[in-house]
């Protein structure tokens, strides 16, 4: 016989049974009104322009205490493009493009589209990095009684379906927070299904980034890449959060994509502020500073 908990003998019912018990209530005119929905039953009423706050709560929640009882105690952030695709798709893409232009030697489009999957290859080498690094740093800090440094990414392909199969690469969990789009986006496939979520609202996705974050490593990506670097950048500037290694991988994009130096020249940031991130190459020499950075101590919670 299962040994009773705690919550066996609680005064009173869970809501899970008195939404049970509610629903076994009469059907009169009165019972079968909207009105008389338990609230939180009631997706109509949570649906309210009024209820937003208490939706904005329950999306800081939900997250937070799955992550709990999953065990996780830190994480490593990796943020890049969804458009850089894998060397093995990017060199066929290329190779199809080619044979299309080859048969139309003449066709500017078909010549523009073998460009763009040449461009597509060099940029896959990211891709092959992340993963590389998602796979170093899933190696280190995982066991059955806490996880630590786990990789979270924003869930979708590219730079993120990388480094969430760099994880599923050493059998390691990882963590993918998705969010609603205008278009279809489906999380990729290598995230632990258990800490795979689902966000409406921005903020809400950007505070669980980094509410157990030990390091961010950033991959070249656009405009919501940079939203989520300059935003954590600024955290740290202003003391938000507590510093951390922010490495942007890639020093001929970033300072291609954007002139730091003049911002300092501009007197808009000061030269200290540099120092708020670095540049990497490789993943060894990413998961290297981050080691230094916490003295070795790479489960720190």
């Amino acid at each position: 016989m299962p040994k009773p908990t705690e919550r066996d003998h609680a005064a009173l019912p869970t809501a899970r049974e008195d939404a049970a018990r509610a629903a076994e209530t009469s059907s009169t005119p009165q019972t079968r009104s909207a009105a008389y929905r338990l609230a939180y039953t009631d997706v109509d009423f949570l649906m309210r322009d009024e209820a937003r706050p208490l939706r904005l709560q329950l999306e800081l929640l939900k997250p937070e205490l799955e992550l709990q009882d999953q065990r996780v105690e830190s994480t490593i952030v990796v943020f890049g493009s969804a458009r850089i695709p894998d060397p093995e798709t990017a060199a066929q893409n290329l190779v199809d493009a080619e044979r299309v232009w080859a048969g139309a030697p003449a066709d500017a489009q078909a010549q523009a589209a073998v460009e763009r999957c040449r461009r597509a290859l060099d940029r896959s080498h990211y891709y092959a990095e992340a993963r590389r690094f998602a796979r170093i740093v899933s190696e280190q800090e995982q066991d059955a009684e806490s996880r630590c440094f786990v990789i979270v990414t924003g869930g979708g392909p590219g730079i993120m379906e990388a480094a969430n199969r760099g994880a599923a690469d050493v059998d390691a969990v990882s963590i993918g927070l998705s969010i609603t789009l205008p278009h279809e986006q489906a999380p990729n496939p290598y995230i632990t299904p258990e800490l795979s979520f689902q966000f409406h609202y921005f903020a809400l996705r950007k505070m669980h980034f980094l509410l157990r974050a030990k390091a961010l490593v950033v991959f070249p990506g656009g405009f919501g890449t940079f939203d989520e670097l300059f935003e954590t950048l600024c955290l740290i500037q202003t003391k938000k959060i507590r510093p951390m290694p922010v490495m942007l991988f890639g020093r001929a994009f970033w300072e291609r994509v954007i002139d730091f130096e003049a911002l300092v020249d501009e007197g808009v940031i000061g030269r200290d502020d540099l120092a708020l991130f670095s540049f990497v190459e490789t993943a060894e020499d990413a998961w290297s500073r981050i080691c230094a950075h916490y003295d070795g101590l790479v489960c720190e919670s």
